[in-house]
């Protein structure tokens, strides 16, 4: 067993310098965990545990039958936030659940690329041990900038809860807090989401 302090060993080699969205995109896939792309940094993520896909599964099977025909529920898709000029040092996140304009993935499979965050109408992260603080304040913020009208953040620390937060002119985010149970809402249109059957 290594030495608590002794180096992580890995073969994959990320570019020493800033990286554009499409740069990022060429890496292709790493070794283990997933990565992302915040202001041309790539950060690297360990896999989610087992709990963390059942309720991401789930949530997009309770979803699936209730988001009107323009809209698709999409799992762990990689989304270029379009904060900056392509030939910018760009940002990339990959949320757990994403829906999106069905025109959004006609696009991709035509012309490449990623999804884009003006096709994106709810972002969905889930919360995981070591990323309170990104999916709470630093995603929050991204993601609000990137103009995603929805953003939930599912914990699922018992009792599981969602936090339904919106755009709203000016201000960012706004939300009324967690809910557990049940979550009900009607905007941007009817969604229910059982919380307590998500694993």
């Amino acid at each position: 067993m290594p030495e608590p302090d002794a180096p992580i060993e890995t073969s994959y080699k990320f570019p020493a310098r800033l990286l554009t969205v499409a740069e990022y995109q060429q890496l292709g896939e790493i070794e283990v965990g997933y990565t992302e792309l915040q202001e041309g940094h790539v950060l690297l993520s360990p896999s989610p545990v087992p709990d963390h896909n059942t309720a991401m599964f789930e949530l997009g099977f309770q979803l699936r039958g209730q988001v009107p025909a323009q809209f698709e529920v999409i799992l762990d898709i990689d989304v270029d936030l379009e904060l900056d000029e392509p030939d910018q040092p760009g940002f990339s996140r990959q949320p757990d659940l994403v829906i999106a304009d069905r025109a959004g993935r006609v696009r991709v499979r035509a012309e490449g690329g990623m999804l884009r965050a003006s096709e994106v109408l709810i972002a969905v992260e889930i919360v995981s041990p070591g990323s309170k603080r990104t999916d709470y304040v630093i995603k929050r913020g991204e993601y609000a900038d990137a103009g995603i009208p929805h953003y939930w953040i599912l914990d699922l620390d018992e009792p599981v809860s969602l936090v339904d937060c919106h755009l709203a002119e000016g201000f960012g985010y706004q939300d009324a807090g967690g809910v557990t149970g049940t979550f009900e809402t009607t905007v941007p249109f009817p969604l229910r989401v059982e919380l307590d059957k998500l694993f």
